[in-house]
């Protein structure tokens, strides 16, 4: 590594942070990071943002190392043939390397009247924008919440916690990740704060209007503010520039992490599909996605082969307002279990995990490559997915990931 090497990391959330304060490692190594924001955005605390008990925002210079040059614009394009990106100002940004950790976002909800009347929470700047709207409305104002996974849950427990009337629309069942017995300690919180839920067959939303919801099985329900948490999905970034992606619009690469067209660029967190077997969207999942990515990086540069992907999940933790939560365990291949932590117990397990998140991020800022992947190791699950996609195709992972193009 005695000559510079150029890495630019499109993104600068968990997994792209992660990534480039771990390349500062190596002294040959000049990273840029290019975010559309001058403040990391912590998106597991949106929901607080919206509710008014947090501001979702940590400045760069607390969880960015010294070595990283922070770049606040947005990648237009990647020419992988030139080894170059085109940014929305108009300038132009040669690499030798590209992370490319774009993460993800609110999906367009295909729902009539959706885009027009309802408010999504996937960003920043949507929930900021949602934030003056629940301000403005009554206490009395009936607020629906469209989705129930995490986001739909938590989004729903923290108004109601303020008093709001809360009607949480799930579209088939609450908390789809959960066993059955979180998923019924988080309905026994949910009904304590007032909250309706509205789940099972036919619940599904197909139209909004300015005051109300429309389900599949013909209800109607009143929504004076109707906010959409149903789904995520990624920027088009990698499809408009010509890259191998799944159909979701993730970055297809092999094991290491490593584009399917291209062995400079390397995939990280939400936006990637490794072997067309992404990770579930998360920060659990992002930031060992980005040290992983980082290392695979390092590893191309000396010469080395890349380790592949071994990742493991711990759960599901979701807030219940301030006051409460549940942290729901699952195997090592992220399928819920029986046990798991709920109550008082529950919120502060949520906010030391979503404490520990920033520190990791810091930690790797202050020492670049103390962060352990080994936190994460296993993986055999994941293995047994692969050699029977490899069956199913007649092939290895990396070609069933490029039959997904």
């Amino acid at each position: 590594m005695t000559e510079n090497t150029e890495v630019i990391v499109i993104g600068g959330g968990y997994a792209g942070v992660m990534a480039a304060n771990r390349l500062t490692q190596h002294a040959g190594v000049t990273v840029t990071l290019v975010n559309p924001r001058p403040s990391f955005v912590e998106r597991i605390r949106l929901h607080q943002l919206v509710g008014g008990t947090d501001d979702a925002v940590v400045a760069y210079a607390d969880v960015l190392g010294r070595g990283v040059r922070l770049l606040v614009d947005t990648v237009a394009g990647i020419d992988a043939a030139a080894r170059r990106v085109t940014l929305a100002s108009g300038g132009t940004a040669a690499y030798d390397y590209l992370v490319y950790a774009v993460g993800s976002g609110s999906a367009d909800p295909g729902v009539p009247g959706a885009a027009e009347f309802s408010y999504p929470v996937g960003s920043l700047e949507e929930a900021q924008r949602l934030r003056p709207v629940l301000l403005a409305a009554p206490a009395t104002a009936a607020v629906t919440v469209v989705g129930a996974g995490p986001t739909g849950i938590e989004t729903a427990a923290e108004l109601a916690e303020q008093g709001r009337a809360v009607t949480l629309v799930c579209g088939g069942a609450l908390g789809p990740y959960l066993h059955a017995r979180g998923r019924r300690s988080v309905a026994r919180r949910l009904a304590g704060l007032g909250v309706t839920v509205v789940e099972g067959d036919g619940t599904k939303v197909t139209a909004v209007t300015r005051n109300a919801v429309r389900l599949e099985d013909g209800r109607e329900l009143p929504g004076e503010v109707t906010v959409w948490t149903a789904g995520f999905g990624v920027p088009d970034l990698a499809v408009r520039s010509g890259l191998s992606t799944d159909p979701v619009g993730r970055l297809l690469t092999d094991e290491t992490l490593t584009s399917v067209d291209d062995d400079r660029i390397v995939a990280a967190g939400d936006s990637a599909a490794p072997s067309g077997l992404p990770l579930r969207m998360s920060c659990q999942a992002a930031i060992p996605l980005g040290a992983r990515a980082a290392d695979t990086v390092l590893s191309r540069i000396a010469g080395e082969r890349p380790a592949p992907l071994n990742a493991v999940f711990a759960g599901q933790c979701i807030s219940l307002g301030r006051r409460a939560g549940i942290f729901q365990f699952a195997r090592r291949h992220d399928v819920a279990v029986g046990f798991h932590i709920a109550g008082r117990p529950g919120a502060k397990l949520k906010e030391f995990i979503c404490q520990g998140i920033v520190k990791h991020l810091a930690g790797e800022a202050r020492e670049p490559g103390s962060y352990g992947l080994h936190r994460v190791s296993g993986g055999s699950k994941r293995r047994e997915l692969l050699a029977a996609a490899a069956e199913s195709t007649g092939t290895d992972g990396v070609r069933a990931a490029r039959l997904h193009r």
